[in-house]
């Protein structure tokens, strides 16, 4: 074999093995994603597994791993516990949050939109007083709201639990929206302005459209958290038909005389696991597209 030939085999021969290794590199991430998705995964299949046993199985110990016999009765209790069932808590949370991601979308849009479109005396000291709240834990401030609450008669009502879910959210949502204005050209506003169209019309009628992604990355967060936020509707909310979902599941974890009650407790996981896994399947990819075009935007 010739010199050159000898060559071009061993040139061959060191592609073949860099593409070796980078096919073993590859299959490498692919098992480490899968195992992390697994784990992920596990604490969801677990309690979907105890929630589909039989009472008695689920609360067994030591746990069986596989159900004897798959039972709704789980689900069935959920729907007479206590004085009204789930059903009632279900749509406390959903009035709940609908209401924090309107406000959330509505005051966190024309916020972010002042603070990248307008110029005005002390802005960035006013904006870095905004974010400077994103450091405080809202368990600090839960005592001064409880007092505005009450004061205003906005005690133990859903409303007045979804202001002060939507206060926790502002921060957050203005610094989102305010970097996903900036993301958007100058030039397309500016020749809105000389067709006549206002502030408020530019808002309305072009800029919604082109910050789609960072308003439903909002909603998403808003949505969330206060579907799953479990202490402030404890402290503002008295009347147990008003409870939200999660206080409702305490109460299923604990029963009237402490017992534990394993099998409708994962139950009533799955069942609140259901809307905020389908929103973020559904809106993924606006999700995705908020936080790199806005949250990382200069």
């Amino acid at each position: 074999m010739t010199a050159p030939a000898v060559h071009v085999q061993a040139e061959r021969s060191q592609q073949d093995i860099r593409r070796m290794r980078k096919r073993m590199l590859l299959w490498l991430q692919y098992l480490v994603l899968v195992v992390l998705a697994l784990l992920f995964l596990f604490p969801i299949a677990w309690s979907f597994i105890n929630s589909i046993k039989l009472p008695s199985e689920a609360m067994a110990v030591p746990p069986t791993y596989l159900p004897e016999e798959i039972s709704l009765r789980n689900y069935e209790e959920l729907t007479t516990y206590g004085k009204i069932g789930i059903a009632q808590h279900v749509y406390n949370s959903t009035v709940v949050a609908l209401i924090t991601v309107a406000g959330s979308i509505i005051l966190s849009t024309l916020g972010g939109y002042g603070f990248a479109r307008f110029d005005f005396p002390g802005k960035n000291v006013l904006f870095i007083m905004v974010l400077s709240t994103l450091m405080i834990p809202f368990q600090s401030i839960l005592i001064p709201l409880f007092v505005m609450i009450v004061q205003v008669d906005l005690h133990d009502t859903l409303f007045g639990l979804a202001l002060v879910y939507i206060t926790f959210q502002l921060p957050f949502g203005i610094f989102l929206m305010r970097n996903s204005f900036l993301a958007v050209p100058h030039e397309i506003e500016e020749s809105a302005l000389l067709d006549g169209c206002s502030s408020l019309s530019i808002l309305y009628r072009l800029m919604l459209r082109l910050v789609l992604p960072g308003i439903v990355t909002v909603a998403i967060y808003a949505f969330i958290n206060s579907w799953n936020e479990f202490l402030a509707a404890l402290i503002f909310m008295s009347d147990q038909d008003k409870f939200t979902l999660p206080v409702f599941l305490t109460t299923i974890r604990y029963g009237i005389w402490g017992d534990v009650n394993w099998g409708a407790l994962q139950a009533g996981v799955i069942v609140s696991i259901i809307p905020s896994l389908g929103i973020f399947l559904a809106l993924q990819r606006y999700y995705m597209d908020g936080l790199m075009g806005g949250a990382v935007k200069n």
